[in-house]
C-alpha cells in the first residue's frame, strides 16, 4: 500500500464578502452547517483519512479561527497569517510550504462541504495519485449535480483522467471541488506575493501533469447565504445511510 498523505493545508483567509451579513460578525470558515462549521467538517474529513498535521491560513478576523481551534486536539494545528497581507490561494499555500513536507500534501477550501460517495474521498485522490506523472490532482463535480454553485463549470477530462480548463468554451462539465492533492514541486517556479492556484493548475496542464478524479458524493459550495441555507435542507434532512445528493 502506498503512503498517505499527512499534511494538508486548510484555505481560511477569505473575505467571506458574498456570504454577508453572517460574516460581518464572523470569519466564513466558522460558518455553521446543520450545528457543526465549515472548518470542523473539513477537519473531520481529513483526521479520518490519517492526516496528522494541518496548516490553516487566517486573515479576516483570524483571531477567532484560533480561539476556535484552540480546543480542537486533532489534527495538529499550526497557523499562517495573512494578516498583513492577503495572499490569494497559490500565495498562501507557497508561504504555508515549509510547513507541509516534501511529500504530496492535500489543500481543502473552508466554503465547502461535501458527504463522501462510494469512498472516502480524499482516500480516492491518494489511491488516484501516481507520482511520476502528476504534479496536481483535483478533485471534480459534475455541474449539474452541485448545489450552491452558479457557475458555467471549469474542466473537461479525458478517460485517462487529464485535464483542460475552460478557455473561450461556453461550458465545462466539471467544477473544481476545492479538494486537491499537490507535490510540492508544483511550487518550484511559484512567484512571491498573491497569486491564484489556476496559475499553477495551468503550468501542470501544459506539462500533461494535472489530473482530476470525478466526486461521487454530494458537494455544496457555500458561497452565499442562500447555499448556505440549500445546503442546510441537504444536511438537516433524515437519509438513509449511504444515500447522497447523487442519488447513491
Amino acid at each position: 500500500m502506498k503512503a498517505r498523505p499527512t499534511h494538508c493545508m486548510v484555505l481560511a483567509a477569505g473575505l467571506g464578502l458574498r456570504m454577508r451579513p453572517i460574516t460581518e460578525t464572523l470569519p466564513k470558515p466558522l460558518v455553521p452547517l446543520a450545528g457543526k462549521t465549515l472548518l470542523d467538517r473539513a477537519l473531520d474529513h481529513l483526521q479520518a483519512a490519517g492526516v496528522g498535521a494541518v496548516t490553516v491560513n487566517i486573515h479576516y478576523l483570524g483571531h477567532m479561527i484560533e480561539e476556535h481551534l484552540a480546543a480542537r486536539e486533532a489534527p495538529q494545528i499550526k497557523f499562517s497569517s495573512e494578516i498583513d497581507l492577503l495572499l490569494e490561494t497559490g500565495g498562501g499555500v507557497t508561504a504555508a510550504l515549509p510547513t507541509l513536507g516534501d511529500n504530496p500534501f492535500y489543500v481543502v477550501n473552508a466554503d465547502i462541504a461535501w458527504e463522501d460517495g462510494s469512498q472516502p474521498a480524499l482516500s480516492r485522490l491518494a489511491d488516484f495519485w501516481r507520482d511520476e506523472a502528476m504534479d496536481a490532482l483535483l478533485l471534480l463535480h459534475p455541474v449539474e449535480q452541485a448545489t450552491g454553485y452558479d457557475g458555467v463549470g471549469d474542466y473537461r477530462r479525458d478517460d485517462n483522467g487529464a485535464l483542460t480548463r475552460r478557455r473561450g468554451v461556453a461550458t465545462a462539465p466539471y467544477v473544481f471541488s476545492g479538494v486537491q492533492l499537490l507535490h510540492p514541486r508544483l511550487f518550484a517556479n511559484a512567484p512571491a506575493g498573491p497569486f491564484s492556484l489556476t496559475r499553477l493548475y495551468d503550468e501542470a496542464e501544459a506539462s500533461g501533469r494535472l489530473f482530476g478524479i470525478i466526486h461521487d458524493g454530494a458537494w455544496h459550495h457555500i458561497g452565499t447565504p442562500a447555499g448556505l441555507a440549500e445546503a442546510e435542507e441537504f444536511f438537516g434532512a433524515p437519509r438513509t445511510p449511504g444515500e447522497n445528493a447523487n442519488g447513491g
